[in-house]
């Protein structure tokens, strides 16, 4: 199935539970969804699917950086990529946030989430 130009979300997310969960309320919220387990796989999907729209990292990844560090390598290389961050384990300080990303705690609600992706900016269609 090709990918929705303008509506596809990259989750990178370790805990494979966690991580189809957040593919299941993005997909809800009108995205295609590419899941990656490990920074590197997120960076590889990055690279090759320009349509990426939004980024949905948690902060404890396995890699050589970790998802916040992720979250500032794609605002620098993919400006106009959306970002939110996501831990259970830690909250960032604000100053520590990529640009215009915005940080949500585990465990989330996906009313919460499908709310953030519009106030983003984000208008996938469904």
């Amino acid at each position: 199935m090709p990918l929705k130009p303008g509506a596809v979300a990259l989750v990178a997310e370790d805990e494979p539970l966690v991580r189809m969960e957040a593919a299941d309320v993005l997909g809800d919220a009108g995205f295609d969804v590419l899941e990656a387990s490990t920074t590197p796989a997120a960076l590889a999907f990055l690279e090759m699917h320009p349509e990426i729209t939004l980024l949905f990292t948690d902060v404890v990844m396995p890699g050589p950086i970790d998802g916040l560090a992720l979250a500032h390598e794609v605002r620098r290389r993919w400006a106009e990529v959306k970002i939110i961050i996501v831990s259970g384990r830690v909250t960032p300080d604000p100053a520590q946030l990529p640009e215009g990303a915005r940080f949500l705690e585990k465990p989330y609600d996906p009313n919460r989430v499908a709310r953030m992706v519009r106030e983003m900016g984000l208008r996938p269609t469904t």
